[in-house]
């Protein structure tokens, strides 16, 4: 079944400027939302989802009562949520298998809200900009385009993408918001950063830039974050690269080097100096091929638990 906007299908042969003329209430919605100021997200009860990866939980979760992400240039964040089950995952996506993540989330949500049998699919986009590359439209398009193709309705509510999330500053065009969160008991959605974006921040980075798949971080039912057990090989040139000034690496390793926060340089350059120290992680992290478990302690914040004791 079709991706639907107020119960109409979207026209996916026509441009998206000619979808928000049609809905001018998305265009409110996503100008409300830029309105707002980004809120800092402390790490009590939250679950922070890094790019290439997803979490879905619901309602009845004890541990987690905030999924979110940030740093999204041209990337774009997904919340999908069944409004039944109240069963929520967010997703960082960068346009690297946009049709296979969107199946995969798809799935995830289905998965806890099978037995409901009321409620409806509903999906949230934010993220982009009018960047030189038209790396952001063609995001969205693909997105569109695999919400469209699931078999389930799937009811576009927040459309806060692209030319909607674009700010301009003396000729350069910026995001407006970076990051977002969703609350998964209220299913409220805001503009977001994130202090701590742990656990395991560099392991989890590095499993991107080697390029990962989409992956999924989290276990609702025990309530448990699982990270890895993840595998490559020694980085291409990382000597190279971490010898590279900042002007370098933000030109060659990022898809918007303009509109990049501030801290990307030195988050790929720590990621980089995690692939020099790890050239083997079946070796050096994951030696008995089992995932890095974490649960949230009394204080809400994650602690590593023993993989034996589980």
């Amino acid at each position: 079944m079709p991706l639907l906007v107020n119960g109409a299908r979207v026209d996916l042969a026509r441009p998206t400027g000619d979808m928000i003329r049609a809905h001018p209430h998305l265009e409110e919605k996503a100008k409300l939302l830029r309105s707002q100021p980004a809120q800092i997200v402390e790490p009590k009860g939250l679950l922070y989802v890094q790019q290439r990866e997803f979490a879905v939980t619901t309602p009845k979760d004890g541990s987690v009562s905030i999924l979110g992400s940030d740093d999204a240039t041209t990337c774009h964040i997904v919340v999908l949520r069944h409004t039944g089950s109240g069963a929520t995952c967010l997703t960082h996506c960068d346009g690297s298998d946009t049709e296979a993540e969107v199946s995969l989330i798809m799935s995830s949500v289905k998965a806890f809200s099978n037995s409901t049998g009321c409620g409806r699919l509903e999906v949230h986009l934010v993220g982009g900009f009018n960047d030189d590359r038209q790396l952001s439209q063609k995001l969205t398009n693909q997105l569109l385009r695999a919400f469209d193709l699931q078999p389930e309705d799937v009811h576009l509510v927040t459309f806060c993408v692209t030319e909607l999330n674009d700010r301009e500053e003396q000729d350069i065009h910026f995001p407006v918001i970076y990051g977002i969160a969703v609350n998964v008991k209220t299913a409220e959605i805001f503009p977001a950063t994130f202090p701590v974006k742990g656990p395991d921040e560099d392991l989890r980075s590095a499993h991107i830039l080697t390029g990962a798949p989409l992956t999924n971080i989290y276990d609702a039912k025990t309530e448990q974050l699982r990270i890895g057990p993840y595998f490559w090989g020694p980085f291409p040139h990382v000597d190279f690269w971490l010898e590279q000034d900042d002007a370098q690496i933000l030109q060659n390793l990022s898809t918007s080097p303009l509109a990049e926060p501030p801290h990307f340089v030195s988050h790929i350059r720590s990621t980089l100096t995690f692939l020099k120290e790890h050239p083997f992680p079946s070796q050096s992290l994951f030696p008995d091929r089992k995932p890095r478990i974490y649960k949230k302690n009394e204080e809400g914040l994650w602690e590593q638990v023993c993989s034996d004791k589980i």
